[in-house]
């Protein structure tokens, strides 16, 4: 626990562990970690011989696709290639496969029931409640997307660590923040100046969420700030939002 709280984010690379430990012991540690990051709200990333037979083969083996499903399932932010893109023969392939593989996982409703069983509580800060509700109130009201503005990315990190069923729109007028955070569950991350208003923030969130092509004229989108704006760690607003036509920001 100490190890990851000071860590900016956890990589489990299954091929030290299983140097170090015994390899039964590798699958357990590696849920084990992949909870406590989230827990934790850092990013977790699995490494190492996911799709290694793809190396030198077109196609990879039936288990190392599930390795890579159980990965996902299991939570984790990212998985992760290594041998099969750096030198393998087929690295386009591997990387189409596990994306596939991924894409696939994320809209089985047995993925959902499993993230929202291990949902991790909350702390009992202004800002962990409001990035807790955030996802349920966009369930409730059909929303289409999550916006929130950060500067130290730390809000961001609790709304993944959420792992709510919409995406997140991140805005940050930092760009180290926004690259920071694409590895991060669900985030999409857009450098942006911070917003001057209330009006401003909701403008800015709707016309940046279209731009991207994230939703639709019509469609509710929450949005969470800190004022004062530009503040680090003083998310307390929530505001419930429609796209517009006149959303346009200055």
């Amino acid at each position: 626990n100490k190890i990851i709280d000071l860590a900016d984010a956890v990589m489990v690379a299954r091929g030290d562990l299983g140097v170090e430990l015994p390899i039964e012991d590798v699958p357990g540690i590696q849920k084990k970690l992949i909870r406590l990051a989230r827990r934790m709200g850092k990013p977790v990333v699995v490494a190492t011989q996911m799709l290694e037979s793809m190396v030198n083969s077109p196609t990879p083996t039936r288990a190392e696709v599930s390795d890579v499903a159980t990965a996902v399932y299991d939570g984790s932010d990212a998985v992760m290639l290594s041998e099969e893109t750096s030198v393998g023969k087929f690295p386009i392939d591997a990387v189409s496969v596990m994306n596939r593989v991924a894409e696939k996982v994320e809209v089985d409703p047995l993925y959902r029931y499993i993230m929202d069983a291990e949902h991790p509580n909350p702390d009992p800060t202004t800002s962990d409640a409001i990035t807790a509700a955030a996802g349920r109130v966009a369930d409730t009201v059909s929303a289409k997307l999550i916006a929130t503005y950060t500067t130290s990315g730390s809000t961001a990190l609790r709304a993944a660590r959420e792992r709510p069923s919409v995406p997140i729109l991140v805005l940050t007028p930092i760009k180290k923040t926004a690259r920071r955070l694409t590895i991060s569950w669900g985030l999409h991350c857009v450098e942006t100046e911070d917003a001057h208003s209330m009006q401003d923030m909701v403008s800015r969130a709707c016309d940046l969420a279209r731009a991207e092509g994230l939703v639709k004229i019509g469609q509710r989108i929450i949005i969470t700030a800190g004022v004062p704006f530009g503040t680090p760690g003083t998310t307390n607003v929530f505001r419930i939002a429609k796209i517009t036509k006149t959303n346009f920001y200055k």
